[in-house]
């Protein structure tokens, strides 16, 4: 009888890492462990505790990646229960845009101990926004050249990405700019851990890397932009691209040690958390978009043709499967919002409900807010708490909840938040129709998709089925799918997600009354949206008065 061959799929999220063993031959997950990551996400200070970090940062330390390796995949791979000999191949993804400053080895700059009180030598995670001012210098120098990498990104390029984030090194510490061989993609740094090899993905390269059509921005605009950052690409960047699914290399016998699979197997070129769930849900064909909601939701997608949406992220020739289009938008903040609200929002009494019902606080609120009639708590949000990702590419933005009374009680606000992500999301969605990109299928994935009032919802507001993939941990399948792929078991990507992917089409159905009142309430989001995202700039000033409080709080 044949043996069964099996991959693991390690996807590294925002405070965790998770590890998969799948099988090959179908798809089927036979065990999984989680390594929650020491340090979390650093916002307050390093470490050490003597360093105050500024507002709007996100720091992360790079061994606690390490430990992900060390931990979860030994776990999983004993949880299996099958021999090591069987795992021919291991895939990783990544939060992206997530960065580390490296030597010229792949050793972070934190590591060193020259630099370990220095914020500017840590990894930099996705949600690191105090790049904003680069941002808007990048995208007003590109618009007044007329670069023609502009459009592919929406006409905006974010303060999450890996050109404002290291130009704002270069501006604000030198020295470790100076000390940085190499500004890699964390997606990129792990499979360098892997296999020895640094190899850059074509994911985040053209997604996060402005990597058009063969090139990065040139020598004149990086030179006009900073004086110094013209050789930024040539001395700390450029490196050869790895196609998502081939081979980055072998792993290392010391990561063997690590992980405990066998010297010598495929190791997958990095690739994004978002992206790499696409064959995991089954939708690499074109018009399926896959939503994938956690603390952030990202969305992609694969599309015949090339059009240039407004706001979007990106689109990159072959960024999610060889052959298409690939498609990204996102929202900054969903999960993040329901975390905050729910530490912030809910008196005790609540929460006591709560414990004595047996429930989380979300559960809690969530049993109360599902009673509700579209619209009876007579609220409408903007979920811009972590800034705004898509359509409008400002991470100045922020949250805003309209109607409160003394009446409006937790589970309401709760409600409207939910909603409210929605909303963002609807308007993602019909900007890329507007824009000639058709949009037939969404599919979720994503811890948030084990919420049926939140599926519900997306479904009323969209007015579209909601697929769900069948896989509560779809990054990691998605990354296995891509060994799998890499070990030369399948030909490509495509072929491999059809056995190996999991999905239930039209989970949820939208009702049509409901889809009709949250149609009135999305003409007022849409209004508020426009308004303050557009038109006032009264978000900005109040984040501009808000680091001057805490200058002054810091001083003293």
């Amino acid at each position: 009888m044949p043996v069964d061959r099996y991959t693991v799929g390690v996807d590294f999220g925002t405070l965790s890492g998770r590890a998969v063993v799948v099988r090959v031959s179908d798809g089927t997950e036979i065990a999984s462990a989680v390594h929650d990551y020491r340090h979390a996400v650093l916002e307050e200070t390093l470490p050490s505790g003597t360093v105050r970090l500024p507002d709007a940062w996100a720091l992360q330390v790079p061994d606690d990646y390490r430990d992900v390796l060390r931990t979860a995949v030994p776990a999983a791979l004993a949880a299996a229960g099958i021999e090591p000999e069987q795992v021919v191949g291991i895939g990783t993804d990544f939060t992206a845009c997530t960065m580390v400053p490296t030597d010229a080895d792949g050793t972070p700059l934190c590591e060193d101990p020259r630099f370990a009180d220095r914020p500017h030598s840590y990894v930099k995670l996705w949600k690191h926004h105090a790049a904003q001012g680069q941002a808007d210098r990048i995208n007003d120098l590109a618009e007044r050249r007329g670069e023609s990498w502009l459009p592919r990104y929406g006409g905006l390029i974010s303060s999450e990405w890996e050109f404002a984030k290291a130009l704002q090194i270069h501006e604000e510490d030198p020295e470790i700019y100076d000390a940085m061989d190499r500004w890699v993609e964390a997606a990129d740094w792990i499979v360098w851990q892997l296999c020895g090899t640094y190899v850059r993905n074509a994911c985040t390269a053209g997604y996060k890397g402005i990597y058009q059509d063969g090139q990065y921005p040139s020598v004149d605009f990086l030179t006009e932009l900073a004086p110094g950052f013209g050789s930024f690409v040539a001395d700390k960047l450029d490196q050869p691209l790895g196609d998502l699914g081939s081979r980055a290399g072998s792993l290392t016998a010391e990561a063997a040690g690590w992980t405990g699979l066998p010297e010598g197997i495929a190791v997958a070129v990095g690739n994004v958390d978002a992206h790499v769930t696409a064959p995991a849900a089954g939708a690499v064909e074109p018009g399926r978009m896959v939503a994938i909601m956690g603390t952030s939701t990202c969305h992609v997608m694969s599309s015949t043709v090339l059009k240039e949406v407004p706001g979007m992220c990106g689109v990159v020739d072959g960024g999610i499967v060889a052959g298409s289009f690939g498609y990204e938008a996102g929202q900054s903040g969903v999960g993040d919002i329901f975390g905050w609200f729910t530490r912030t929002g809910v008196p005790a009494s609540y929460s006591e409900a709560a414990t004595a019902a047996g429930e989380s606080v979300h559960e809690y609120l969530t049993r109360l807010a599902e009673k509700q009639q579209v619209g009876e708590h007579g609220l409408v949000a903007l979920d811009w708490h972590s800034g705004n990702r898509s359509i409008l590419v400002d991470h100045e933005l922020s949250g805003l909840v309209i109607g409160s009374t003394l009446a409006t009680r937790p589970e309401d606000t709760y409600r409207a938040l939910l909603e409210a992500t929605a909303f963002g999301t609807r308007v993602i969605v019909e900007t890329f129709r507007n824009s000639g990109v058709p949009v037939e299928e969404f599919v979720v994935a994503g811890g948030l998709a084990r919420n049926p009032l939140l599926m519900q919802i997306y479904a009323d507001v969209l007015r579209m089925p909601l697929s769900v993939i069948a896989s509560a941990q779809g990054p990691a399948l998605g990354s296995a799918i891509h060994a799998a792929v890499a070990a030369g078991c399948y030909p490509d990507v495509p072929v491999a997600s059809k056995s190996m992917g999991k999905v239930r089409r039209a989970a949820f159905v939208p009702d049509e009354s409901r889809s009709h009142a949250y149609d009135s309430l999305f003409e007022i989001y849409v209004e508020l949206h426009d308004r303050f995202g557009r038109d006032v700039s009264t978000m900005r000033r109040l984040r501009a008065l808000r680091r001057t409080a805490l200058a002054r709080k810091v001083d003293v």
